[in-house]
């Protein structure tokens, strides 16, 4: 008779997950510190299961992460994402949804995080709609204390309703972009993540 797998195995997946959404909120929201940069030069490049889907995005990750400088990646993020009056590249949803910043999605989105009894921190600039703001979430949704609100159904909704449909947009606008190097590669592995999430979701129904 075939043993049963461990336990800890399920929740071990579930609080990588956690953990990788955010780092890519960390890592959307600003340039990476010295910290982070150190964390990518110690970091293992191969996944626990050989050939995995996530392997080689992960592995370009690291390896640009370690040919990158503080300066450097401070620079990147500027260039792409700052600056005065319109970046290079919009990190928010509704800009992708609507064609317009704080549009109609905010509205809806804050909608549905006042049911899930979230709200934005007043100390945070950016509106809700920033992707590192909803990688937020959706490590929320994943490793809350409240069964009610961190569960696999609302982390399907609110995926599929609040990112699902524009993120592999930006992440595309990203990696072709002349500028980007270090978010090059970001975007690849966000991209390959997000496709995972969602055919992980997709098995739900």
């Amino acid at each position: 008779m075939r043993e049963s797998p461990p336990i800890s195995t399920a929740l071990d997946e579930e609080v990588a997950r956690a953990e990788l959404y955010g780092l890519l909120a960390r890592l959307w929201y600003a340039a990476p510190d010295a910290g982070l940069l150190d964390a990518f030069s110690v970091a293992p490049t191969e996944a626990p299961a050989a050939g995995a889907f996530l392997e080689e995005p992960w592995r370009q990750l690291v390896g640009v992460a370690r040919e990158t400088t503080l300066a450097a990646a401070a620079a990147e993020y500027d260039a792409l994402f700052g600056g005065m009056g319109k970046p290079e590249i919009y990190l928010f949803g509704s800009h992708y949804l609507s064609g317009f910043l704080n549009d109609k999605p905010v509205a809806q989105l804050r909608t549905d995080l006042a049911k899930l009894g979230l709200a934005r921190d007043e100390s945070v600039s950016e509106t809700e709609d920033h992707v590192a703001c909803l990688f937020e979430v959706m490590r929320y949704l994943i490793a809350g204390d409240d069964v009610e609100v961190a569960n696999l159904t609302q982390q399907q909704r609110f995926f599929a309703a609040h990112l699902q449909t524009w993120l592999p947009t930006m992440c595309d606008a990203v990696a072709v972009h002349p500028k980007a190097r270090f978010y090059a590669a970001l975007a690849a592995f966000t991209a390959a993540f997000a496709q995972v999430e969602a055919q992980g979701f997709d098995m739900l129904d």
